[in-house]
């Protein structure tokens, strides 16, 4: 007897339940990997702790309620497991989407994802050792004789995760403008010409995702800029290669 073998056309055209049954089968994978993967940051948990106290050597932190201490643990434990497994989660995303895409959704989507972990990381990176430090050091400066600081350890954590994760966010921004910018939404002209209200913008979105204070709107614009700059210039590579398809194709 001879033996079918299925096209990729029949591997795109499958049935509702064939879909549920692969998304069943990727969630299971994953939830798997990330319950291990937040075990094994969980006996590490301790060492994290140590080493985010030592950016902060002048302060004495402590915790206000009786499970505040393993909740941190349970917190950090979480998001490291989450990071850690990043990989692997997206890549069963990519497997469950991949037979629905064409080989130039293909690219642009894998080429998004490296360049976008890429400048996440570079994100987190920037604010672990450079903003938080120097965010630390001011605050802990307004001190006076009569208040003495007392932070609690799940407050400063909570303030260290969303700094990291709003560099991480906001480093993602040349991804952004080149995924409009690729799909017509904006043109590299438009920002060229409006640089300076991009400027106020970014200044705005600063001053409304950091403390009220100068020194940390500074830290968040120079970098936004930075970025926009890098993301114009990206934005028009690719909006040079879109004309230049096109002509091709003509």
């Amino acid at each position: 007897m001879k033996r079918k073998t299925s096209s990729p056309k029949d591997e795109k055209n499958l049935t509702l339940i064939e879909h549920l049954a692969e998304l069943r089968k990727r969630i299971i994978y994953s939830a798997i990997v990330l319950i291990l993967a937040v075990g094994f940051c969980y006996n590490f948990a301790e060492k994290i702790i140590k080493d985010l106290i030592d950016i902060a050597r002048n302060v004495e932190f402590v915790f206000i309620a009786p499970a505040e201490l393993l909740m941190s643990y349970i917190k950090l434990s979480v998001i490291g497991g989450l990071i850690i497994s990043a990989p692997f989660l997206i890549f069963q995303i990519w497997l469950f989407i991949i037979p629905g895409l064409k080989s130039k959704e293909k690219r642009y989507i894998l080429f998004s994802l490296i360049l976008g972990s890429a400048f996440f990381i570079a994100g987190v990176t920037f604010a672990y050792f450079v903003v938080i430090p120097t965010l630390i050091a001011f605050f802990i400066g307004f001190q006076m004789e009569a208040i003495k600081p007392m932070i609690s350890f799940n407050s400063y954590l909570s303030f260290v995760l969303s700094t990291i994760f709003t560099f991480g966010a906001i480093f993602e921004l040349p991804i952004l403008m080149v995924l409009l910018s690729r799909f017509g939404i904006l043109k590299v002209s438009f920002l060229k010409q409006n640089r300076k209200f991009i400027i106020l913008i970014i200044f705005i979105l600063a001053a409304i995702l950091t403390p009220p204070d100068i020194i940390s709107q500074i830290i968040l614009a120079g970098p936004m800029i930075l970025l926009a700059e890098i993301g114009i210039f990206l934005a028009g590579l690719v909006e040079k290669k879109k004309e230049n398809d096109t002509n091709n194709e003509e």
